[in-house]
């Protein structure tokens, strides 16, 4: 940590930091706030992380639309590994918060204005984020890496192939698709979504199946979600969105899996790869039984 703080003190864009704190939170980054003067600001340090499909090259143009369509921090600064963004005063969201009846209307609004508007703000090409040719890069590279998980692979794999033909044709949109709680801010006007390292060209229904299966919505507010979103009966999408929950969480438990294997920073992913596969098989069930 303490070469993460000289590095962001060092960083051209600051003129004399005064404080430097970490930011909890980032479970792929290093992040800090930094007090330059009057004004505060969030540095992300990191690099690409080809095992994650993470480039950061993407990540800034994503940022950068994000910023002129209204739901994102300004970009203040970047180079290679370090992304600078203006701090803002605002709460992060829990998974309490998320399930919240009165914040989960406002949710599925910025996913609306975030799919709907942030293509007409891009500079520069982006990356798509086709879940199930995620997931199947990550079986092959923990085969190809010895993973204490290849056992559990063939399952997901079979799993894989009936969510792709229930899941069918689906529209293209820019998505955020990594709606954890925390990447959801509230400054008590508006939310914001941060973080924009997984977005790129997707589906609407997988950031939908990923606000789901990772705040533990229920089937009520499922269907209350949809129906505010594509303004019509939810029954309509109904197998599709059930089979993209199952690749949202499948792709959280792969993610994790792989993250075992090479992240250096300190966080317990093999805790985190059992609640998602427990998560993920109770998911599973239940589009078995739809």
């Amino acid at each position: 940590m303490n070469k993460a703080i000289e590095r962001a003190a060092g960083l051209s864009c600051f003129k004399a930091p005064t404080e430097i704190t970490p930011l909890g939170g980032g479970i792929t980054n290093v992040n800090l706030r930094v007090t330059d003067g009057d004004a505060d600001y969030v540095v992300r340090l990191g690099s690409d992380i080809p095992e994650h499909g993470v480039m950061r090259w993407n990540e800034l143009s994503l940022s950068k639309a994000a910023y002129e369509l209204g739901v994102a921090p300004k970009v203040v600064h970047h180079e290679p590994g370090v992304l600078v963004l203006e701090f803002l005063k605002a709460r992060t969201f829990s998974e309490d918060d998320v399930r919240d009846p009165e914040n989960l209307p406002r949710i599925v609004d910025l996913l609306i204005k975030t799919h709907r508007g942030l293509g007409a703000h891009l500079t520069s090409p982006v990356l798509a984020f086709w879940p199930y040719q995620v997931n199947q890069t990550y079986m092959t590279r923990l085969i190809a890496e010895g993973s204490p998980h290849v056992s559990k692979l063939p399952e997901l794999k079979a799993e894989q192939d009936k969510l792709i033909v229930a899941t069918g044709p689906v529209e293209m949109v820019i998505g955020h698709n990594d709606l954890l709680a925390a990447n959801i801010l509230d400054d008590g006007r508006q939310l914001w979504l941060i973080d924009w390292e997984y977005g790129g060209y997707n589906t609407p229904l997988f950031d939908l199946a990923g606000l789901a299966s990772n705040n533990g919505l229920s089937e009520e507010q499922e269907r209350e979600m949809l129906t505010q979103y594509f303004g019509s009966d939810p029954n309509k999408f109904w197998r599709s969105y059930q089979a993209m929950k199952c690749a949202s969480l499948m792709r959280e438990t792969l993610w994790s899996m792989t993250s075992e294997l090479h992240s250096e920073l300190d966080f317990d992913y093999a805790a985190y790869t059992a609640e998602n596969f427990d998560r993920l098989r109770a998911v599973l069930s239940d589009f078995h039984n739809t």
